[in-house]
């Protein structure tokens, strides 16, 4: 397959000394345990793309592109770290390290970013044994947290994990307080008209139809359509005392590089709420959107949405559609778990210092009195 072929490629350029990286030699000189891998800090596109092409958990996200993205919107430091064992590449992971008085923090994601999940991804190794799997995924996270600690001596680290890597017990045994994080999703193998009986009633494909009928129009849309969604998601935010975390700049950036994919509802022409949609592999991401209407409409244009998305998904050949963000919300479940989607189980990990734990209690109380 190409990607194999390209794979090869980079490691061979790796071997040869082609391609630099520049390896954290305060990790290699300090602590033992970290010889079985080493970090090294990528600044080279093409050898961390390829290990995203072939890497089982790896999303949008970890694209270079997109990382470099979010470092320029949010001020965080962006570090390309990809583990070595010898001169074989064993995984990613995209670090952001931000520095503000005595807080010194390290993310992934990084916040204002609109991203649920990043973290590590792995090089699939086949037919490796339960043994082997934890032995290189203990070691790849020890020299991760080796560069965090000797190279940026963080004191508040926060990880959250991508689909796919399932296994939060190497993190709880170095130190991190691990907690469970959720997301929607259904497979779409067996074609639209399948997944419609799985995740509809009659009642809700009876609305949709009387919606339609009503003059409720679902229709793709481009950047003047992305702005308006960004405009209806801050009027809706306002109206909840809350605000958007991402920058209107930051998504029309991400829709000039990336082939993002919009969908509107329209009720008497006029654009009454959307959505913003990642597509990745296999996989097509509801990523974010679907403000409240301003004005009341049964049923929800939202409904009409979803299920349009669903459509283009089954028709473009993707496998799994997922909605990012909502099933953890106890205020939105009640909406979405109508739809029969399936559950994702994540994890998110943070270690946190005293100062640290300090602040950020101090930013939670904050933020909920908003």
């Amino acid at each position: 397959m190409e990607w194999k072929s390209r794979l090869n490629t980079g490691r061979k350029l790796l071997k040869g000394g082609a391609i630099k990286l520049q390896s954290s030699q305060v990790v290699m000189k300090r602590f033992e345990w970290c010889f079985d891998m080493e970090v090294r800090v990528a600044d080279n596109e093409k050898v961390w793309n390829d290990i995203v092409a072939i890497s089982p958990q790896a999303t949008a996200f970890h694209q270079y592109e997109w990382l470099k993205t979010m470092e320029k919107y949010t001020g965080f430091k962006f570090y390309p770290l990809i583990a070595f064992e010898g001169e074989e590449p064993v995984g990613l992971f995209p670090l952001f390290f931000y520095k503000k008085l005595l807080l010194k923090s390290a993310f992934s994601p990084p916040p204002r970013t609109a991203t649920s999940y990043l973290g590590s991804i792995d090089v699939e190794r086949e037919n490796l044994r339960l043994s082997q799997r934890e032995h290189a995924s203990l070691e790849f996270q020890k020299s991760v947290d080796c560069f965090i600690n000797e190279s940026l001596k963080a004191n508040y680290v926060y990880f959250s994990a991508p689909p796919g890597i399932n296994d939060p017990r190497i993190f709880e045994w170095l130190g991190y307080e691990v907690k469970p994080a959720y997301g929607y999703v259904t497979e779409l193998k067996n074609g639209f008209e399948t997944v419609l009986e799985k995740i509809t009633t009659k009642r809700i494909r009876k609305e949709n139809r009387r919606g339609l009928k009503r003059g409720i129009v679902v229709r793709e849309g481009g950047k003047k359509e992305l702005e308006v969604i960004y405009d209806l998601m801050l009027d809706r935010y306002e109206n909840q005392d809350k605000s958007v975390s991402v920058s209107k700049k930051y998504l029309l950036d991400l829709f000039d590089k990336f082939n993002l994919r919009i969908f509107v509802a329209e009720y008497e022409e006029e654009i009454v709420t959307g959505t913003v949609c990642v597509d990745f592999k296999n996989r097509f991401l509801s990523w974010i959107g679907f403000p409240k209407p301003r004005i009341k409409l049964s049923p929800s244009p939202n409904d009409l949405l979803i299920l349009e998305e669903i459509k283009y998904a089954c028709e473009n050949g993707y496998n799994y559609y997922e909605i990012m963000g909502a099933a953890g919300d106890k205020r939105l479940h009640r909406y979405y778990s109508k739809f029969n989607f399936d559950i994702i189980v994540r994890f998110y990990a943070k270690r946190t210092s005293m100062l640290s734990s300090l602040v950020e209690k101090v930013y939670l109380k904050m933020k909920g009195k908003r």
